[in-house]
């Protein structure tokens, strides 16, 4: 017999009660291995597109690229892009500070989805709102998506809130202050990655990956439904 804090336990009750207690999924103490990685390509990317004439044109985000000839990998791509050392290095430093600890209470799937499901996001307003020919190219849409999903899981994941909010502020001041800036990818992103944290988060537990997977699948649809709408438009109008 085993003394416990309500009397005596037999070994094989304690063992088998430990069975029934539900283990935590999320590893907090995990390597973040994805968020190093999505750095790791965004640097890579960066090379390649000092090094290799006219990639930086094949993959940046261009709205009549997309409507004319049908590349809407581009919106994509043009997330893993950036535009010069500053721009590259600031995205960089934002997603080596946020990702780990999000990575790590989200996981690596889930991390994952956010991530490319805000970089789209901020794609799919920035093909909305920006005229046909102007470019757009970098990671922010994606890193706004990962400031908005952590202020929104900040309660849950036990983090002060007010230096992800300052970090946010001062990103939207610098957004429409300075000038060239995506403020559109910056948006999208946002509110991409605030519906994902919520959705994360929150979901009911029972049924919880069930839920998670189709409120993704039907964000996707509403980027694809959105995207094909701007497309036609656009089309119509040429016609």
């Amino acid at each position: 017999m085993r003394s416990a804090a309500v009397g005596h336990q037999c070994p094989n009750c304690v063992d088998e009660g430990a069975k029934s207690v539900r283990k935590p999924k999320r590893n907090l103490g995990a390597m973040p291995v994805v968020t190093y990685a999505l750095v790791a390509a965004n640097v890579v990317m960066f090379v390649l597109q000092m090094v290799v004439p006219g990639l930086e044109r094949a993959l940046f985000l261009w709205p009549a690229g997309v409507v004319a000839y049908d590349e809407y990998y581009r919106l994509l791509t043009s997330a893993f892009l950036h535009d010069g050392p500053t721009h590259i290095l600031f995205n960089m430093w934002a997603l080596w500070v946020i990702g780990p600890p999000l990575e790590r209470w989200l996981g690596r799937t889930r991390f994952v989805a956010l991530y490319l499901l805000s970089a789209l996001g901020g794609s799919v307003v920035v093909f909305l709102l920006t005229p046909i020919n102007v470019p757009t190219l970098g990671a922010s849409g994606a890193i706004f998506g990962l400031f908005a999903a952590t202020l929104v899981l900040s309660r849950k994941l036990n983090l002060d809130m007010r230096w992800i909010a300052g970090l946010i502020v001062v990103n939207l001041v610098i957004t429409f202050v300075v000038p060239s800036i995506s403020w559109q990818g910056h948006l999208g992103g946002l509110l991409t990655g605030a519906a994902l944290g919520a959705l994360y988060g929150y979901a009911p537990r029972a049924h919880r990956v069930l839920i998670e997977v189709a409120a993704s699948l039907v964000l996707v649809a509403l980027c694809v439904a959105l995207v094909w709408w701007r497309a036609t438009s656009l089309l119509t109008g040429v016609g």
